[in-house]
């Protein structure tokens, strides 16, 4: 049974291999990918204020920016603002087979002037896309559909490779008469790391390094199974855990409706209205704001804040829906304290994105890409060693 399943490791870490170095080298830069990205494109993301000034008002730059881009839809009202940062505005197409010519647009909170435009992951617009085009080889190979089909794939099984890994550490069942305190004191002996042969060293690097890690290359297998396979995640998690009603429970329309009964500049006041009475009803503390979304597809509007429900340290998941005609409460979704299956999810992407704990988190899951690379390289390396060893072996009884 053993050697079964010590075969099934290999030959799925030989398959898997690529993709978790190219996720593992990709991973690392993307833990550091807000400093990057002001640092590679500075006329975009940094601006200076002028002497006195102060910030527009973030429904005056919404306006602007919808008059400026008449052909598409700015269905994202930023209400997050960070001194010396620009805004960044979201366009969507108005009909399903419009194609813009950028989707992204980066304006001045104190003079609402445009710094720049970009299609988001088009390589081909130069070094302003470089985070972006990382940030979709790391999710989906830069194939979209299919390669996030595929990379889902892969998340699932490293996922279940990460227990088989695991039981394979484990020593050979106790001969008879050991004691039974020396089980864990063999087992030990895995989990260090020993000087030797380059094969010695990258087997004990593999069999150690995994160990070590375990706990934190699982948090990253799984989550990645949630973003890039939730057809698999959702169904797993939702008969372990409880959850609460989430946005596809909210039916879709027949047409989208572009344009939302409730006008922005009432929707804003609605929804912070509402949401101060949840807060209240609930004994939670909103804690800044995020954003305002519309949505054609559902005619709703989601507000989104940071709340003493977040773990964030930047941005916030808490959630409240509000019927875009009507101005009526719709629902609250909230990312930890509402349901256990929630807040698992919750604090597994918020660790996958180091999106909390600020630099020493990023620096964890820049570490941990690059873990995941020497994983891969380590036991290819191994693999390699006993297959020539092997071919070697068979030479000589042939010859």
């Amino acid at each position: 049974m053993r050697a079964v399943i010590l075969l099934v490791h290999r030959y799925v870490g030989l398959l898997l291999a690529l993709f978790l170095v190219l996720a593992g080298i990709t991973g690392s830069l993307l833990a550091w990918n807000e400093e990057l990205e002001a640092a590679i494109s500075p006329q975009l993301f940094r601006v200076t204020a002028p002497p006195g000034a102060a910030r527009l008002e973030p429904m005056l730059l919404h306006a602007r920016v919808q008059v400026r881009y008449p052909d598409a839809l700015v269905a994202r009202l930023p209400l997050e603002f960070t001194e010396g940062r620009s805004v960044l505005f979201a366009l969507r197409p108005l009909s399903k087979g419009q194609k813009l010519a950028n989707d992204q647009v980066f304006v001045d909170p104190y003079t609402a002037h445009t710094l720049g435009e970009r299609r988001w992951g088009d390589v081909k617009q130069g070094m302003k896309n470089l985070m972006p085009f990382v940030y979709r080889l790391h999710y989906s190979l830069a194939l979209d559909v299919i390669g996030t089909l595929l990379f889902g794939i892969v998340a699932l099984l490293w996922t279940l490779d990460c227990f088989v890994g695991a039981w394979l550490t484990l020593p050979n069942r106790r001969t008879s008469g050991e004691p039974a305190r020396r089980w864990p004191v063999r087992w030990w002996q895995a989990w260090k790391f020993r000087r030797g042969s380059a094969y010695k060293i990258s087997f004990n690097l593999h069999r150690a390094g995994g160990l070590w890690t375990w706990a934190m290359l699982f948090v990253l297998a799984w989550s990645s199974v949630a973003f890039n396979l939730p057809q698999v995640y959702e169904p797993v998690m939702k008969a372990t855990f409880a959850h609460q009603r989430g946005l596809e429970s909210i039916p879709k329309l027949a047409r989208p409706r572009l344009q939302p009964a409730l006008p922005w500049e009432q929707a804003l006041p609605a929804v912070r209205r509402l949401m101060a009475q949840q807060a209240q009803a609930g004994g939670f503390a909103v804690v800044a704001e995020k954003a305002l979304l519309y949505d054609p597809q559902r005619a709703i509007y989601r507000y989104d804040v940071r709340s003493s429900h977040d773990i964030r340290h930047k941005g916030g998941h808490t959630r409240l829906v509000m019927d875009a005609d009507t101005g009526a409460f719709v629902g609250l979704w909230l990312p930890t304290g509402a349901a256990a299956g929630d807040t698992l999810s919750t604090w597994m992407a918020t660790l996958h994105m180091a999106a909390m704990w600020g630099w020493p988190l990023q620096l964890l899951v820049c570490l941990m890409g690059l873990v995941v690379t020497a994983l891969s390289v380590t036991g290819v390396h191994v693999w390699l060693k006993k297959w020539r060893t092997k071919r070697r072996a068979g030479r000589m009884a042939t010859g």
